[in-house]
């Protein structure tokens, strides 16, 4: 298997959905503006979000795809594929009942997450009920983060990849064509989430079924896997916990904050969460089931050469884009987002947040690239102590930031816990002996940082006065945007080619 092929194949699929993300994004803004409603919503969307990370995509696939990895590697068929029903007949059935219970206590769970909404009443009850919809997304994604660890660990990855395009089309549509048949509209997005979560799970059932591994309903906690499962998810769910834990509290900061503040927070989350996701997130996917493989061969040094190709290959994508949402962050907002309901001071406000957000993006990603290190081991809990650490660390930047940068100084704190969070997984993956610097880095890194150099120049140079951002038209907008991401890319590009980087050195094979 290409890795850098697999990798291309998550990024495109990955690229699909980030800019549909972003359609989306536009609908609802456009639509919603920045508001009670759109507060209520976002507020709504986040618990399940949340219990999705702890339950389901990311808690679940650090713990089931190494061992899913060994059965393939070391079991037959019929007992992997007896793994994989056990596997996600339990999930299913427990997520189902946090699913009952989430709605039940809908009303407690919001005073907890976002205590500032209890003194508005209307918005308070209108985040209740978006919520009791929302929250039954959590049992359709959890089951479709087992069929994505069974489609991965095949190295299948096209359709787990995909499979979110679903959710924004969902989305897209319901909001364009369905919201003026609701009252409010924005229940409209709340029904959009639970109907994408049906389409999503519906996707899997083929790909699945192809390759021999579309699970039966067979709970059994009797299984030794199973159990293995469990004991790994445990300290992971506490692991992943810890980024969402940090997003949910940021929530209850900003609902104390002026209204918008959440939704600010928001879109210029979704900003970083496209790099984010189209380069973190793709290449956590792909290293991770032959990071397993490597570790169930024992193949130590290929192992650690595996994780440095990961990080030389994520400095080179993630720092040209942490560079161009800070210089870009203006012509970006206004593009997507500065029409309708969202006005120019949206704009302002969003911008510093994402300006504070991009300090950590590229901490954020080599995290992506770090943990899989220890999960692939089977070693969860050396990333959960130090997420555990590192989100104390933003609570205590929090409290210091929010006096005075308000919401920025919330996305500030995330960012720079990141870059602490990927500092101490790779000195703790050097001091083990796991991970050994492959030769030239100095090289490496000097090359880098001309390269984003000339890119950066380039970008100012070609932005101009940001403030003339907001005054032309949304076609103007969009050519003028797509003209200076093009120039920056060609320099940074051009640069790298003339320092000697060749397509043909990232290239890597995985294990068999």
């Amino acid at each position: 298997m290409n890795l850098l092929r697999a990798l291309a194949t998550v990024s495109s699929m990955t690229l699909a959905s980030r800019v549909l993300g972003f359609v989306r994004d536009f609908v609802i803004a456009r639509t919603f503006g920045a508001g009670l409603a759109s507060d209520a919503f976002f507020v709504a969307f986040r618990l399940p979000n949340l219990l999705r990370r702890l339950f389901a995509e990311g808690a679940f696939s650090q713990a089931f795809v190494p061992i899913l990895s060994e059965y393939r590697n070391s079991r037959s068929a019929d007992e992997t594929r007896l793994l994989v029903s056990h596997v996600a007949s339990v999930l299913g059935l427990a997520v189902f009942v946090v699913t009952a219970l989430g709605v039940a206590a809908a009303p407690v769970l919001i005073y907890l997450s976002a205590p500032g909404f209890a003194s508005e009443p209307d918005k308070f009850a209108l985040t209740v009920e978006l919520t009791r919809i929302t929250f039954p997304y959590i049992l359709f994604i959890s089951l479709v983060a087992v069929a994505g660890g069974i489609l991965n660990t095949w190295s299948r990855f096209a359709i787990p990849a995909f499979s979110p395009v679903l959710l924004n089309l969902t989305f897209i549509g319901m909001a364009l064509l369905a919201a003026p048949w609701f009252d409010p509209p924005v229940k409209s997005l709340a029904w959009a989430v639970f109907i994408g979560g049906i389409l999503q799970l519906a996707l899997q059932w083929h790909p699945l079924r192809r390759i021999g591994m579309l699970p039966r309903f067979a709970p059994s906690l009797a299984d030794p896997g199973v159990r293995r499962i469990l004991r790994l998810m445990a300290p992971a769910i506490l692991g992943v916990s810890m980024s969402q834990v940090s997003l949910l509290i940021n929530t209850i900061f900003a609902s104390f904050l002026p209204h918008g503040s959440v939704s600010w927070l928001y879109y210029a989350d979704r900003l970083m969460e496209f790099p984010a996701g189209l380069l973190g997130g793709a290449v956590g996917v792909v290293l991770l089931p032959s990071l397993s493989r490597h570790h169930a061969l024992r193949d130590d040094e290929q192992f650690s050469a595996l994780l440095d190709w990961g990080l030389r290959l994520t400095l080179v994508l993630t720092l040209p884009a942490a560079l161009a949402l800070a210089i870009l962050s203006v012509p970006l907002i206004a593009t997507l987002f500065q029409h309708g309901a969202f006005t120019p001071d949206d704009v302002w406000q969003t911008r510093s947040a994402l300006v504070a957000y991009t300090v950590g993006l590229t901490g954020l990603i080599l995290v992506k690239v770090l943990a899989p290190g220890f999960y692939a081991r089977q070693d969860v809990r050396t990333p959960v102590r130090i997420s555990l650490l590192c989100l104390g660390a933003t609570q205590l930047m929090n409290l210091a930031f929010v006096w005075h940068l308000r919401h920025a100084g919330l996305a500030l704190s995330i960012g720079l816990a990141a870059c602490l969070n990927a500092g101490m997984l790779h000195r703790e993956l050097r001091r083990r002996g796991v991970y050994h610097p492959q030769a030239g880095w100095r090289a490496f890194t000097v090359k880098l940082a001309i390269a984003l150099g000339a890119m950066g120049v380039t970008l100012w140079m070609a932005m101009g006065n940001e403030t003339a951002w907001l005054d032309y038209p949304a076609a103007e907008r969009a050519l003028r945007l797509g003209a200076v991401v093009g120039a920056g890319a060609l320099t940074y590009f051009a640069a790298l080619g003339l320092l000697g980087f060749r397509i043909r050195d990232f290239r890597r094979r995985g294990a068999p």
